[in-house]
């Protein structure tokens, strides 16, 4: 609707409201006060004399007065009614006089009173601001940076490749984008179309690998991994490639080549970064499994006895608690995932413990300790808190991954017991 249209209804919609409580009030006030002052009073004192009137004729009939006692308080009765009828009038005028004068000051006071009150109390300026709101909707939803700004670029790259579909690189970006937003499907066939016009661009290549092992249950055995050799033939430090290898190679249980991968994808990186860390962690863990020939992390159903080593300040170098999932989280469980479990010295370093479970054992118990250590110069008791993080792994390995659940808990103090981890987020 016309923003003056809206802002007139209003004003119109205000001044019949005000009228209608006007005409409630004030016919009360002017007519009914006169009727009672003036003609409801003479008429109950007419019948008052009149009832005595009659109690006199009766007196008389029964001899109990005689004619002329009769005669005399008949006189006295219409002295007194004509006097009291002669005040009466005299009484209502005033009081007929004062409801008028309130009636004429509320009907003047009254829509001076609403209307300042609402201009006082109320936002005329807001009503102005909705009258607008849908004229002004699109211009602010393009003047405002965000959701809107991404989906424009991402319609503007579509709109690129659909007027010249040999654009390799729009083809590569559009990808990328879809890959971001998660968009799976999407962005397989916009890699498939990047990969055929550049073959010879790695990033394009790992891409493509990671679209089709995601959209194959995330198996990356098969034509996955050899898109990765042939990325990692063209660009050796390529992180994508670097990262899947790593991950393969873990998943295979092939745990030297795993750290191979991910020692070389951590020189890539910024190694202050969360993604750094977690695969650095990574790193550590499949050399501590080269070195013990363990299949994979210590498993809670059967953990290794304590080491000897203790706390400085005599606290048992242990923290002991339980992991659950948020009930919202469970839907999206799957037999073959993986609960990892690490403590950390704060929310960047490697782990100083760790331990593996499944998610049928949730909700988990837990007793981390120093034997749950990956690098043995770096264990749980030579820290006084830590940061405790699990995290249920799709794909079956500790480096986080999207669609893998996290949760998180900082400070906790070594020798904590009853500590209680949510997993509550899903790893974009």
């Amino acid at each position: 609707m016309n923003p003056f249209w809206t802002v007139s209804l209003f004003w119109i919609a205000a001044v019949v409201f005000v009228l209608v409580a006007m005409i409630l009030v004030l016919p009360g006030l002017i007519r009914g006060r006169i009727a009672t002052g003036k003609t409801a009073r003479r008429e109950i004192n007419i019948a008052v004399y009149r009832d005595q009137l009659k109690e006199l004729e009766t007196d008389r009939g029964n001899g109990m007065i005689s004619e002329d006692q009769f005669q005399t308080a008949k006189l006295e009765l219409e002295a007194r009614l004509a006097d009291d009828a002669l005040t009466a009038d005299a009484a209502s005028e005033p009081e007929s006089v004062s409801s008028r004068k309130l009636g004429y000051a509320l009907a003047g006071i009254l829509p001076v009173a609403a209307f300042g009150l609402y201009f006082w109390l109320g936002s005329p300026a807001a009503l102005i601001e909705i009258a607008n709101g849908s004229a002004n909707a699109q211009a602010t939803s393009e003047a405002v940076p965000g959701q809107h700004d991404f989906m424009q670029m991402i319609q503007q790259v579509e709109e690129k490749t659909r007027t010249n579909p040999d654009d390799g690189e729009a083809w590569a970006m559009l990808a990328k984008t879809y890959t971001v937003m998660e968009r799976w499907p999407e962005a397989l066939q916009a890699y498939e179309k990047a990969a055929t016009l550049l073959p010879q661009d790695a990033s394009v290549l790992s891409g493509l690998a990671e679209a089709v092992a995601i959209l194959n249950n995330r198996v990356l055995a098969g034509r996955p991994m050899e898109l990765v050799a042939k990325a990692l033939e063209l660009e050796p430090n390529d992180i994508k490639g670097l990262e899947l290898s790593g991950i393969h190679a873990y998943q295979q249980q092939n745990f030297a080549q795993a750290a191979f991968f991910f020692k070389r994808l951590h020189q890539q990186l910024p190694p202050e970064t969360p993604y750094a860390q977690d695969i650095l962690a990574a790193q550590q863990e499949a050399e501590r499994l080269v070195q013990t020939g363990l299949t994979g992390l210590d498993d809670l159903a059967n953990p290794p006895p304590v080491a000897d080593s203790q706390p400085a300040a005599g606290q048992p170098a242990t923290i002991v608690g339980s992991v659950d999932i948020a009930p919202e989280l469970k839907s999206q469980l799957s037999a073959k995932d993986t609960v990892f479990l690490f403590a950390r010295p704060g929310a960047r370093g490697a782990p100083v413990a760790a331990i593996r479970s499944n998610v049928g054992s949730l909700p988990l118990e837990f007793n981390l300790n120093d034997s749950m250590a990956m690098n043995p110069g770096n264990v749980l008791s030579s820290h006084k808190e830590v940061m405790l993080v699990a995290r249920v792994s799709k794909s079956g390995n500790p480096i986080a991954q999207p669609g893998d659940m996290e949760g998180k808990i900082s400070a906790v103090k070594v020798g904590s017991t009853g500590v209680k981890l949510l997993i509550d987020q899903v790893v974009p």
